[in-house]
C-alpha cells in the first residue's frame, strides 16, 4: 500500500533556511538540491532551500503538496558497473510563488541566514527589461527581482558588510555570472529615482559584500520517468508525483568572484569536502572549452558516422567494434590534444564522457544530436580541427571524416540497410546542399560546402577552403564514404 508523501508519513530534516533559489524545475532539483542534500550529509553545511517561482505559473503548489520532498532516480554507469538509484531529497524547506506571496518573498531578504542565490531561469531569464518598475510586485524579470531583494536587505541590515549575498546563476550562458551582475547594475541605474539618496550607498554594498560567481553545469536531467513511475512509487513506497530521473554524472564549476577567495568560497559552499564534483576554480573558461570540446564535440561528428553505418542509438555507436573505436581517436587521439587542462584530468573527464554515452538507461538517438550539425561542427570541432593543424601540422582525420560524414547524411537517399535518410535543417542549407549534390562532382560538393560563409560558416565567416589540404582530405572522404561505404572508410583511418 502506497502512502501520500510528506512530512508526517516520511522523516523530513529540519535547518536554518541558507539558500534561496529562483526555480523549481527538474534540473535545480536533480542537480542542486541533490548536491546540498549531500552537503548537509556529509559535511557541517546544515543548510536549506526556499524555493521561489520565477515566473506567474510554476510548480510551487506541487512541491508544498508534498511538503517539499521528493525522490532523485539517478541512472547510469559509474566506474564501468551500471547504477541505478533512488535518493528522498528534503532540504527545501518552502516554495513561494512571488506573484501571488510577494510579501513573503521579499521578507526573505530580511531573514539574517540567508546567504546564497542560486537560480535557473532558463536562458532568456537573464535579460534586462526596461520596463520594468522598482515598484512592481514582483518586478517580471529575474535580476529585477533580485535587484528588489537586495535592496530589502541593504535597509534591513543597513547596509552590514556580513550581510551580502553570494549569487551562483546555473543558466547555460558562457559566463552566466558575469551576465546577471551587469543586469543588476542596469536595474541599479534605471531605478537611480527610486533608490533615491540610497542609490550610491546600495551600488558600493552590492559591488563589495556580495558576490557573483560564474558557473558551469553538466547533468543530464530527463525529469519525470513517465514509463517507469508505477515500479518507482511501488518501490519507495510513497505515490512521489516529483520524481526526477537524471544521469549518474555530475559536475559543477564554480569560478570565484573577483571579490573573494577560492579558499572563502570552498569553506562557505564546502560541496568538494563532501567528494562531490563541484570545482571551485579562478576561470570557468576552460572547463567550459573542455566540456564543448569533449562532450559535445564527439557527439557531433560520432552521430553522422554511426547513422551512415546503420548504428541508430549513441550506446551501440560506443559498443560497436569499428565505431566505438573511431569515436575513442576523435575524442583522445585528436580533441584532447587540442586543449590547455592537465592532460589526466582531460583523460578522466574524457573516459566520464564515454561512460555516459555507454548509458545502459538512456537510448539516445543519434539523430536527434544531428539537428543543426554544421553550426554544432562550427562552434564544438572546427576550432579544434584548426588548433590540432596548427599544433602537430596535420589534419586530424577523424574530424574530417566527421565533416564529410554531415555533408553525405545531407545528400539523403537510403543508407546500406536500406532505411530512408531524411535530413532536417534550414531550408537555406538544404537547398544549398541538394543543388551542390545534383551536380554529381564530388569537387565541388567539398568546395560549395567548405565555402559557403553565408550560409553555413555564419559566425567564424571563413571561407574553409583556405585551410591548407582540408579540400582535397573532404572530397578524398566523400568519394571513400560513396563507393566503400561509412564503415570501410572508417577503418581506413584507425
Amino acid at each position: 500500500m502506497k502512502k501520500a508523501l510528506n512530512k508526517w508519513t516520511a522523516p523530513k530534516s529540519v535547518a536554518p533556511e541558507r539558500i534561496i533559489q529562483f526555480g523549481e524545475g527538474n534540473f535545480l532539483r536533480a542537480f542542486v538540491d541533490w548536491i546540498i542534500w549531500n552537503m548537509n550529509a556529509k559535511t557541517n553545511f546544515n543548510g536549506s532551500v526556499v524555493v521561489v517561482q520565477p515566473i506567474d505559473k510554476g510548480m510551487v503548489e506541487w512541491l508544498n503538496g508534498q511538503d517539499c520532498l521528493y525522490h532523485v532516480n539517478l541512472q547510469g554507469r559509474l566506474n564501468g558497473e551500471p547504477v541505478n538509484s533512488l535518493e528522498r531529497i528534503d532540504v527545501i524547506s518552502r516554495a513561494l510563488n512571488p506573484y501571488s506571496q510577494n510579501a513573503a518573498f521579499m521578507a526573505l531578504a530580511e531573514q539574517p541566514d540567508i546567504r546564497f542565490i542560486i537560480s535557473n531561469t532558463t536562458e532568456a531569464g537573464i535579460t534586462f527589461d526596461p520596463t520594468c518598475k522598482f515598484t512592481d510586485a514582483p518586478a517580471s524579470a529575474y535580476p529585477g527581482k533580485l535587484v528588489q531583494l537586495l535592496y530589502r536587505r541593504y535597509k534591513t541590515f543597513n547596509g552590514c558588510p556580513s550581510k551580502g549575498l553570494i549569487l551562483m546563476p546555473c543558466e547555460l550562458i558562457f559566463l552566466n555570472g558575469h551576465h546577471l551582475k551587469e543586469c543588476i547594475y542596469q536595474y541599479i541605474e534605471l531605478w537611480k529615482e527610486d533608490l533615491g539618496a540610497d542609490y550610491e550607498g546600495f551600488k558600493e554594498w552590492f559591488t563589495k559584500y556580495n558576490y557573483v560567481c560564474a558557473t558551469l553545469v553538466d547533468r543530464i536531467v530527463p525529469g519525470f520517468p513517465r514509463k517507469d513511475i508505477a515500479a518507482i512509487q511501488e518501490k519507495v513506497g510513497y505515490n512521489d508525483n516529483l520524481v526526477v530521473q537524471a544521469e549518474i554524472f555530475h559536475l559543477w564549476v564554480i569560478e570565484k568572484p573577483e571579490n573573494m577567495s577560492i579558499e572563502q568560497l570552498r569553506e562557505e559552499f564546502p560541496a568538494e569536502k563532501a567528494g562531490l564534483h563541484v570545482l571551485i576554480a579562478e576561470s570557468e573558461k576552460p572547463y567550459h572549452e573542455r566540456k564543448v570540446t569533449l562532450l559535445n564535440g564527439p557527439h557531433t561528428v560520432l552521430s553522422p558516422v554511426a547513422y551512415l553505418s546503420g548504428i541508430n542509438i549513441v550506446r551501440d555507436a560506443c559498443n560497436d567494434p569499428v565505431i566505438g573505436q573511431y569515436i575513442h581517436k576523435v575524442q583522445f587521439e585528436e580533441l584532447m590534444e587540442t586543449l590547455n587542462l592537465p592532460m589526466d584530468e582531460l583523460r578522466q573527464f574524457a573516459s566520464d564522457v564515454l561512460e555516459r554515452f555507454n548509458n545502459p538507461y538512456v537510448d539516445h538517438q543519434v539523430t536527434s544530436i544531428m539537428l543543426n550539425s554544421f553550426p554544432k561542427f562550427e562552434t564544438r570541432d572546427l576550432p579544434g580541427l584548426k588548433t590540432y593543424l596548427e599544433r602537430k601540422g596535420e589534419l586530424p582525420k577523424g574530424l574530417v571524416l566527421g565533416l564529410a560524414a554531415i555533408i553525405t547524411y545531407y545528400k539523403g537517399g537510403t543508407r546500406a540497410d536500406g532505411a530512408p535518410i531524411q535530413p532536417n535543417d534550414a531550408q537555406e542549407i538544404m537547398d544549398l546542399l541538394s543543388q551542390l549534390w545534383a551536380t554529381g562532382d564530388l569537387r565541388k560538393v567539398a568546395e560549395g560546402v567548405l565555402g559557403a560563409t553565408d550560409i553555413i560558416w555564419k559566425e567564424s565567416k571563413q571561407d574553409l577552403n583556405t585551410i591548407p589540404g582540408l579540400t582535397d582530405m573532404v572530397e578524398g572522404f566523400l568519394r571513400d564514404i560513396q563507393d566503400k561505404g561509412m564503415v570501410e572508410t572508417v577503418k581506413s583511418i584507425l
